[in-house]
């Protein structure tokens, strides 16, 4: 079978349509996103939540997101950049700062709805599965899981952000599948693999191995640990105290930002209309009064 070169013509480049922007940037799976949007049409305007998890280099983004033909309504949203106002200063991407993210979005949301009391959640992680029960008055808040682009596999740090909510009492539809600790031999949940992984075991052991092996590069990659008197035995006990502390009391809180330095001024301040006015009749009367003095040291000169 011969090989035919496959011959765009005009007809073809004049009929192209591109995609669209946020898919040519690689940002948005509009597959999956259309599937998370759509609404029943006998619910009316009834809005449907997703549980928005993304990642930066240095940040984890958690928000409780509605569609509209506006475009998307953030209800509440959570950062792991809050974290140090809870007590956590360190290692704020990893999958424990991600279980401590999405746990603080689910108790700001259900305080901002006065449904903290009702659904109090999992207090305590013990690492098992956990989905929310109905109450007697209201039903729990439903959202479901949006992860973008992130790819879904096991131990994935967005399942650590999906387990904080959970344990925070959000209603999100799920599998315990991805969840860290899951053996695809036994198809069963270690909940000490999970639990261990919530509160920065994975991190603790990593440390002990390090200090042991590389002394060197312990000092240099856990150097922020260090600088805090943070040690491995001591991460379990810190992270408790913050799944406390964002429990107590998981509103937002300002940061205190220092008032801006005073840059010197190298251009020209621009004059006002009464400046430049006052300016001119200065001048005129400089002008004036050296017009004055020469006439006097003529009159002088004459006698």
């Amino acid at each position: 079978m011969a090989f035919v070169k496959a011959q765009k013509s005009k007809a073809y480049f004049k009929r192209f349509q591109v995609k669209f922007k946020r898919r040519r940037e690689g940002k948005t799976d509009y597959r999956a996103r259309i599937r998370l949007i759509n609404q029943d049409k006998n619910k009316y305007n009834t809005p449907k939540y997703r549980f928005v998890v993304r990642f930066t280099n240095k940040d984890i983004i958690a928000q409780i997101v509605s569609a509209s033909i506006a475009g998307d309504m953030i209800l509440a949203a959570a950062y792991a950049h809050e974290l140090p106002h809870f007590g956590l200063e360190v290692g704020l991407t990893n999958y424990a700062a991600a279980y401590c993210t999405g746990l603080l979005l689910a108790r700001r949301v259900l305080k901002m709805l006065e449904m903290d009391d009702e659904y109090e959640g999992n207090v305590e992680a013990t690492g098992e599965d956990f989905s929310v029960e109905p109450a007697e008055s209201r039903r729990p808040f439903r959202a479901l899981l949006d992860v973008g682009l992130i790819r879904t596999t096991t131990g994935n740090r967005v399942f650590g952000a999906l387990k904080g909510a959970l344990d925070g009492g959000l209603d999100i539809p799920h599998s315990d599948k991805r969840f860290a600790g899951f053996s695809k031999e036994t198809k069963q949940l270690d909940a000490e693999v999970h639990r261990k992984y919530i509160y920065g075991g994975h991190v603790a052991a990593y440390m002990r191995t390090l200090m042991e092996d590389e002394p060197e590069k312990y000092q240099s990659h856990f150097c922020e640990y260090i600088k805090r008197g943070i040690e491995a035995d001591d991460i379990e006990e810190m992270y408790k105290k913050v799944h406390a502390a964002i429990r107590a009391d998981p509103s937002a809180k300002k940061s205190e930002k220092k008032p801006p330095k005073e840059h010197k001024r190298y251009n020209l301040k621009k004059l006002t209309y009464e400046e430049r006015k006052a300016k001119l009749v200065e001048r005129l009367n400089a002008l004036n009064s050296a017009a004055g003095a020469d006439d006097e040291d003529d009159e002088d000169d004459d006698e």
